[in-house]
């Protein structure tokens, strides 16, 4: 299991399954007026820009890696941060629960948590530098 998990044929993949958690926000986020939609903008563009130098490019360095990382943290960190403020909604002058962003908000921690420590990972990192056969 953890071979097939290591194998640059899934590695791949995950790099760049690793833009859903980091766009995953309600619509209304990404509207013009509101200031929420340039950070996942901004964080999709590196996590795009590390997997590419990996991916395509081969690069050996360790600033791609750094820069996924960085990402997937800080998506981690904004989360948690507007978590609070857009807990409730205001619905006929009232304060209801906001379910919908509360389970966005927490697959997204989840997702971005686990693909922090799976690209740290020794095996990642060496398996996606192995050359394609």
């Amino acid at each position: 299991m953890k071979k097939a998990i290591l194998s640059r044929g899934l590695i791949v993949p995950i790099l760049f399954l690793q833009l859903i958690p980091l766009v995953l926000f309600p619509p209304s986020s990404f509207a013009l007026t509101t200031q929420e939609w340039w950070l996942p903008v901004l964080l999709a563009f590196f996590t795009i820009l590390g997997t590419v130098e990996l991916v395509f490019r081969h690069n050996p360095e360790a600033w791609p890696w750094y820069l996924i990382a960085f990402s997937q943290g800080f998506n981690i960190i904004s989360r948690l941060l507007m978590f609070m403020p857009h807990i409730t909604i205001n619905i006929d002058n009232t304060q209801v629960f906001n379910t919908p962003y509360v389970i966005i908000t927490s697959v997204s921690i989840i997702i971005s948590w686990f693909l922090l420590w799976y690209v740290e990972q020794p095996e990642v990192r060496m398996g996606i530098m192995r050359e394609v056969k």
